[in-house]
């Protein structure tokens, strides 16, 4: 028999997602979870050795531990591919002041929004906002997600944009999953240079993104092109300066108002375009036809109490490979459960369950270029899986509010165990 670290067996369900080498794209490959029943799944130095049905590798495989897992899913760790964890205060009197009816371009025209993160993240020290970061993101790990997308953007000085871009490398050196790092200086136009477009960018273009750049601390730029934020021309100035620079291009498009960031990020050769709540037909051709991965967030337009949720059935439908993230952030979205987000794709953009947890996966691995490396439970990738306490697949966006995961493995290593109930019960025992 071969040996091997770890071998998980007798998953009810074993969700691989084995498939091709690309992003999965269109109903039929967004449909296919390659489910084993009765599965198991075999670990060693970190990677998956093999998968099979429970017979057929304990017959093949010994190792040093085996874990029965009868009556669980077994699935890969969701991949986050948009978030904004490096922030100082959280805003929630802006959530209420969404509530009474104030809509979020007004909250941010009124120096709220993006701009009222900016001062406290300038002042407060590296190792302040590193602390706070590595909750957040410990949060994310707890509800299942083994990797994250990390952006700056709330500094807007080269000094402070390079601090925030510091801490997401001190969590990528000292936490257990992979975050990759997105430098966001385009978040905004901070307030001393809200009548001064022109002399921020230029910032931007000759100063902070050179610097980032030479530091070696971002592997994406990122951009909000929205009407009330950046225009496209000004987008396009900034993109093609990023590419110059050799930064891989995400793009912030399309999320309130059409004004074609869809086609910018299919003319730039974006890796991504997000939002997209308002993205025209024209836009989503453009993106299908230039290899521009979608990366939907509906948890944003859930809390902004909007009902603009981006047309996911159209892009899948048209052959896109649809991805989604949570948009973890302090102002519009403050939700850090992929597992939620699974929900809201279903509830509100009617993906099937099966699309849902593709696109949280290997399609949200792909828009960060490591699906070749993550995101499907196969020979060869890093053993990054769940272990669900659910009796299907489709178990997960029906039971939401609470926490399925029991287990988080990262390249075969346990990271995260939910032992709440556990507690509970030795508590009511004594």
């Amino acid at each position: 028999m071969r040996e091997a670290d770890l071998i998980i067996c007798n998953a009810k369900e074993l969700l691989t997602l084995k498939g091709g080498k690309t992003p999965r794209k269109g109903v039929k490959e967004m449909n296919s979870l390659g489910i084993i029943n009765d599965g198991a799944l075999v670990i060693k130095d970190g990677l998956i050795l093999d998968v099979g049905p429970t017979d057929e590798i304990l017959r093949k495989y010994d190792a040093e531990e085996i874990f029965d897992v009868a009556g669980k899913v077994v699935m890969p760790g969701f991949v986050d591919a948009h978030t904004h964890p490096v922030f100082y205060h959280t805003r929630e009197n802006e959530f209420e002041m969404r509530i009474l009816g104030k809509s979020y371009v007004e909250i941010s025209q009124s120096g709220g929004g993006i701009r009222s993160s900016i001062e406290a993240v300038r002042t407060a020290s590296e190792d302040k906002l590193y602390d706070l970061a590595r909750k957040r993101v410990m949060r994310m790990i707890s509800c299942g997600t083994t990797t994250v997308e990390a952006k700056s953007g709330y500094g807007l000085t080269t000094e402070s944009e390079l601090k925030m871009l510091r801490v997401i490398k001190r969590l990528q050196e000292d936490l257990p999953i992979d975050i990759v790092s997105t430098f966001m200086g385009a978040h905004e136009f901070p307030t001393e240079y809200k009548d001064n477009r022109e002399e921020y960018i230029r910032i931007l273009l000759e100063e902070m993104m050179p610097a980032v750049a030479e530091a070696g601390l971002a592997e994406f730029c990122d951009i909000f092109t929205e009407e009330h934020v950046y225009t496209i021309e000004e987008s396009r100035i900034i993109l093609e300066r990023a590419k110059e620079l050799g930064f891989k291009i995400r793009m912030h498009a399309d999320e309130i108002k059409s004004i074609g960031g869809a086609q910018l990020a299919a003319e730039v050769g974006a890796v991504s375009a997000d939002h997209l709540g308002a993205a025209s037909e024209a836009g989503i051709v453009a993106m299908k036809e230039s290899g521009v991965i979608p990366v939907l967030l509906p948890a944003t337009i859930f809390s902004l109490g909007l009902e603009s949720y981006a047309d996911a059935r159209k892009m899948i439908d048209l052959g896109l490979p649809v991805a989604i993230a949570t948009d973890y952030n302090p102002g519009s979205c403050n939700c850090d459960s992929m597992q939620f987000v699974v929900t809201l794709a279903t509830l509100q953009m009617k993906m099937t369950v099966a699309e849902a947890i593709v696109a949280g996966t290997i399609n949200a691995a792909h828009s960060l270029h490591l699906g070749d490396i993550l995101g499907t439970l196969e020979a060869g990738k890093q053993a990054d899986f769940l272990i669900m306490d659910m009796p299907s697949y489709r178990y997960l966006p029906y039971h939401f509010g609470s926490n399925n995961v029991e287990m988080v493995f990262k390249k075969g290593e346990l990271i995260y165990e939910n032992i709440d109930i556990e507690i509970i019960e030795e508590n009511i025992r004594e």
